[in-house]
């Protein structure tokens, strides 16, 4: 069943892990809401993740950021059960994986989950081809194909011509493409992603999230990407959870919604530095068009014109922005030739893409997605209060 026919990719309930020789004990301090210094003192357990509940919808980029120590990276491990939590449930495409046994894991590592690390984890004893058909190799497709398949992928990533290479022979950023052709090459429908690009210098690393975005684009992959630096996940990310220094969630969102509407102190503290005209989308603040009206309402309905209390009006055509007309000019019964072009923006735009423009208009600026639909306004009060939050 293609992964597109299920609500929800991966699933987690009320999740739980402990580390330690007294977990019965532990997790019932922990779901009592002891903090983790308490339950350390009193059992000497170390609590990595506290009733964890979220959901990632098939191909979503579904970001995990927090301080190290908070848990991100054993939540990633206990998706795919290299760590077993120790108590709630995890479902992958509806299923339970914790009923799983040991082939059943075997089989949905080999054939769904792809795995990207920090650390590259690539064999310096294989070439580069060798390292990216690992996986083929283990699911035993026939040679031809996994060559076939693996010069596929290099491509994809862009290290057509490195096959022969030995992995040692590569920058930091290339091993990287490698792991990452390596997870792709054995086509999982969930990538799993641990602070993949932590390692790389700034330059290599902002071209690595590019490349990211772009292929998610083309493969549509659901993936979970761990990360430290907000800056990265708010570039990669379609949805973030924040999990605070108690393995707690605390706040999961778009970026916009984070940067928004922060949850707490800890959240604020977070995003404090954002750049948030950067980051802000306009449909994220745009306002319901105030004033709009049909073309043929402009022609026929003069008590909906009287009603209007801006002068300058929207003027739409089977919900398209035909323009803008004044009010004036429609009393006189001059209305097609007196629509103007109207100031516009699109819904997509950031705030830094269009503030001189938005501030540089008397009247509020119109706001149409990429069909030319009208959807919204905007002004420049409503950027002021935005842009005054960040001072």
């Amino acid at each position: 069943m293609n992964s597109s026919e299920y609500k929800n990719e991966v699933k987690v309930q009320k999740l739980y892990k402990i580390f330690g020789e007294k977990t019965p004990e532990s997790l019932k301090y922990a779901q009592k809401g002891l903090t983790r210094e308490e339950i350390m003192k009193k059992t000497g357990d170390v609590v990595a993740l506290k009733n964890i509940n979220l959901s990632v919808k098939p191909g979503e980029i579904f970001c995990i950021m927090g301080l190290s120590g908070s848990g991100k990276s054993t939540l990633l491990r206990c998706i795919n059960r290299l760590y077993e939590p120790t108590s709630g449930e995890i479902f992958i495409k509806d299923k339970k994986i914790l009923d799983y046994n040991k082939q059943q894991l075997k089989e949905i590592r080999r054939e769904s989950l792809g795995m990207v690390f920090q650390n590259f984890a690539l064999f310096p004893h294989r070439t580069v081809l060798e390292n990216v058909t690992f996986g083929l190799e283990i699911k035993k497709l026939p040679r031809k194909e996994q060559t076939q398949k693996g010069k596929e992928v290099l491509k994809t990533v862009g290290l057509e011509g490195w096959e022969n290479k030995k992995t040692g022979e590569l920058s930091g950023g290339m091993q990287q493409r490698v792991g990452f052709a390596r997870a792709l090459a054995i086509d999982p429908d969930l990538l799993l992603m641990d602070e993949p690009f932590s390692a790389l210098d700034p330059l290599i690393r902002n071209e690595l999230q590019d490349q990211l975005l772009k292929l998610h684009q083309k493969m549509k992959k659901t993936i979970f990407f761990v990360t430290h630096d907000l800056n990265e996940a708010i570039k990669v990310g379609d949805r973030i959870t924040i999990i605070n220094s108690e393995g707690e969630i605390i706040q999961i969102g778009t970026p916009e919604q984070i940067i928004l509407k922060p949850r707490d102190e800890y959240v604020k503290k977070f995003i404090k530095d954002i750049d948030r005209p950067s980051v802000i989308r306009i449909e994220s603040i745009m306002k319901p068009p105030k004033t709009t009206i049909t073309l043929e309402e402009a022609f026929e309905k003069q008590d909906k014109v009287n009603k209007v209390q801006r002068n300058n009006i929207f003027v739409t055509h089977h919900q398209k922005l035909k323009g803008v007309i004044s009010k004036k000019n429609i009393k006189k019964g001059e209305v097609e030739s007196s629509i103007k072009q109207a100031n516009f923006v699109n819904k997509l735009n950031t705030i830094k893409d269009v503030l001189p423009y938005i501030m540089n208009s008397n009247e509020p600026v119109a706001v149409i997605n990429d069909k030319g639909i009208l959807e919204g306004e905007i002004s420049r009060e409503s950027i002021s209060k935005i842009l005054a939050k960040n001072i």
